[in-house]
């Protein structure tokens, strides 16, 4: 199911799959992209000084396999950020997204994030710094509808205007505010409500952007609706991560002209070779299948797989042998039910 050829970021962001923090590695993304060429697929968030001042080599590796691909980055210093762009320019990403939306403690702390939502003057600086320093990966932006007390009817078009005259024509929206005062992060995941109705309107009022929806999408008949509303295009999270088979299996069928669904056994099969040299370079079973314990959500047997998976996957000896118990429990969940 590995796509041979990198697509076009803007054409497979029709849907994405949100990047999360701890959760979207490249073992995550390559299990993913096993059940869809096509969406768009983003990495963690990494920050401007990690890739300047770190181990770019590390914090930026991904396969080829795994295009179409984004790049997220935080960070509020254009110069820095344009410096991280020039780096990560050079690993072959689709797109780099800023991060404006992201509301943990150590993002305000650091000046970026959903806090950047109040200064979108500082947000048109970063990204026109980082489009001249591209030579090829589209700039992007995820943002929030606004933060704290801000009214989102008033403040998001003042954004949206402010940062895309700085040369952005893609926009991914999380439609919730963030509270970056009163709510933890994953609160504010949850409590905020989201207001679908006004990203509908920002696309109506700036209709030559590019704007994508997020936040509590969890099928894709909820993102076809989305779609059919207007809107260029949908970003799925936790559902995807959680439930791959069900909400990304059919996604090339339904929205990129694919010809079938993909179950969750294809998908794991096309793990093996990917697992295999993962284990022969010294790497360890858990690092890839704890982002596979999801992959039979709600069928017979995916309690076995999911217990399997995570009582063995970390032993030293796991191996595919170990896949091979926890696929047992899908193939024959009534005779190792007990």
């Amino acid at each position: 199911m590995i796509s041979e050829e990198k697509s076009n970021s803007c054409g497979s962001s029709r849907l994405s799959v949100a990047p999360m923090m701890d959760w979207t590695d490249r073992h995550c993304r390559m299990f993913h992209r096993q059940f869809t060429q096509h969406a768009l697929l983003y990495t963690e968030m990494v920050t401007a000084p990690a890739v300047v001042r770190g181990d770019a080599g590390r914090l930026l590796e991904h396969a080829e396999a795994e295009h179409p691909l984004a790049l997220q980055l935080g960070g509020s210093d254009p110069v820095e950020l344009a410096e991280a762009v020039r780096i990560a320019c050079g690993h072959g990403f689709d797109e780099i997204n800023l991060n404006v939306g992201c509301p943990s403690d150590r993002v305000q702390s650091g000046c970026f994030g959903a806090v950047l939502m109040e200064q979108p003057a500082l947000v048109a600086r970063c990204v026109a710094a980082m489009i001249a320093a591209s030579d090829g990966p589209e700039i992007t932006v995820k943002c929030r509808i606004g933060v704290d007390d801000q009214q989102p009817e008033e403040m998001l078009p003042g954004f949206l205007r402010t940062v895309s005259e700085a040369g952005v024509r893609r926009f991914t929206i999380h439609a919730r505010k963030a509270w970056l005062q009163g709510l933890s992060p994953k609160e504010n995941r949850d409590i905020p409500p989201l207001d679908y109705p006004l990203v509908v309107r920002m696309k109506q009022a700036f209709p030559g952007l590019h704007l994508s929806i997020n936040g509590g999408i969890t099928d894709l008949d909820q993102a076809a609706a989305h779609l059919a509303s207007g809107l260029d295009g949908v970003m799925i999270g936790r559902a995807a991560y959680h439930e791959p088979a069900r909400v990304l299996g059919d996604a090339d069928r339904r929205f990129f002209g694919g010809a079938e669904t993909v179950s969750a056994e294809t998908a794991v099969e096309a793990m093996r070779p990917y697992i295999a040299d993962h284990l022969a370079r010294g790497g360890k079973l858990a690092q890839i299948t704890r982002h596979m314990l999801g992959a039979f959500a709600g069928r017979p047997g995916a309690r076995g797989w999911r217990r399997v998976l995570s009582e063995e996957g970390h032993r030293p000896e796991a191996g595919l042998g170990t896949l091979d118990r926890a696929l047992a429990h899908i193939a024959d969940p009534h005779r190792l039910a007990g």
